[in-house]
């Protein structure tokens, strides 16, 4: 039986025909949304996405899906929580897009700072105001803060610095098995900054950081970008400093974004002239497209032929384990039964197991993490099995 693919959004066609041609089945409607995914997934292996939302009931519904594909970079638009109740496989194409969103970013700040926008807008309307739109500051020696340095924002500071400006970098610290995220310092980054651009992941820890009190660092008439995600700011407070403190701003993204690929859209923004806004393209261009399609494809192969999935975004970083056992054994059938069956005696859980096999697939070497650790009648027996060459059994 073949393995269904369903992409459920635009991807180039080649690359579509490279899966057909490995025998999968490829069910290609781009058009899906949200609320059509979960009849047309119900059936699938898996599923592909750029900014198509994988809800709980997709996941839920789909009774052979084990992996989910997120053709860009975030996974905001899936719902990990069912992917890890359901244990879906949740994969992503980080950094193939990187130098498509720089390159808007850095294209919304020099249209912030010429207005190109509205000298386009008054020359089609047959308006000429060349005095008006001679004031433009200019880039050079401008100061920018840069804020997330992933992927997306070295290569903006790659393109800051080729203009010649300032640049000011803040990252998010990441401390390994604390859900804790530094955001100190921006009262003395944000108030040094002609320019703040964003480039941060949607967390609970960056929801709204982009708040009052982080405009009220911000100089006035200074340029914001978003060309991230639109749950960094709050978009009421960005209202405010707009029209309090003459911010010139550039999204890419904003709050209620309509899902379809066209139609009508509404937002207050629109009634503000110092904000411009585009159609969430920040990933949209062939280069980006080509690259972000391939590594999808790739995930998909790699994860059929070998089971080893790329880019796994929901694998456990850190589970109950705080013991280890090392089993070095001779690679026969029934010997890492036999091991698991003495484990399973004192209902001891293994929280990760991992199997290698030496050079000639004579010996292997098992690595299990447990919750419990073994006492010394568990760890005997299997020193004694005859198939077993070494046992190493550690606190972690």
């Amino acid at each position: 039986m073949k393995i269904k693919v369903l992409v459920a959004d635009k991807l180039p066609q080649k690359y579509l025909d490279m899966l057909t041609e490995h025998g999968l089945e490829v069910i290609n409607n781009p058009k899906l949304g949200e609320n059509d995914l979960p009849e047309a997934a119900k059936d699938v292996d898996v599923i592909v996405v750029r900014s198509t939302k994988v809800n709980e009931e997709t996941i839920m519904r789909a009774e052979k899906l084990n992996l989910i594909v997120r053709a860009g970079a975030g996974v905001n638009n899936i719902n990990i929580s069912a992917a890890n109740k359901k244990g879906v496989y949740v994969a992503n194409c980080p950094g193939k897009n990187a130098i498509a969103v720089a390159e808007l970013a850095m294209g919304l700040i020099i249209a912030l700072d010429r207005r190109i926008p509205h000298n386009v807008s008054d020359f089609k309307n047959g308006v000429w105001n060349k005095g008006e739109y001679s004031k433009a500051e200019g880039l050079f020696g401008k100061t920018i803060a840069v804020v997330g340095l992933g992927n997306i924002g070295k290569e903006l500071v790659k393109r800051a610095h080729a203009f010649g400006m300032n640049v000011y970098g803040k990252d998010i610290s990441r401390v390994e098995g604390l859900p804790y995220k530094d955001f100190s310092e921006f009262d003395k980054i944000l108030p040094l900054a002609d320019i703040v651009s964003l480039h941060l992941p949607a967390t609970p820890q960056t929801k709204g950081l982009f708040n009052e009190q982080m405009f009220s660092y911000m100089k006035d008439g200074a340029i914001l970008i978003n060309t991230s995600r639109a749950d960094v700011i709050d978009e009421e407070a960005l209202m405010k400093a707009v029209k309090e403190k003459n911010l010139r701003v550039g999204l890419d993204v904003f709050a209620g974004e309509p899902e379809q690929k066209s139609g009508g859209v509404s937002s207050k923004l629109q009634e503000l002239e110092n904000v411009y806004v585009t159609h969430h393209i920040g990933a949209s261009t062939t280069q980006a497209q080509d690259a972000v399609a391939e590594e999808a494809v790739n995930i998909i192969l790699n994860y059929i032929n070998s089971g080893v999935i790329q880019h796994w975004v929901n694998r456990a970083r850190i589970t109950d384990a705080k013991y280890q056992l090392v089993v070095k054994h001779y690679d026969k059938p029934g010997v890492l039964s036999s091991i698991l069956d003495v484990i399973k005696e004192e209902n001891i859980n293994i929280e990760e197991v991992e199997n290698i096999i030496f050079d000639g697939a004579v010996v292997a070497c098992c690595t299990m993490k447990l919750k419990t650790q073994l006492n010394d009648n568990m760890l005997s027996i299997i020193k004694n099995n005859p198939n077993v060459i070494t046992v190493s059994h550690s606190q972690i």
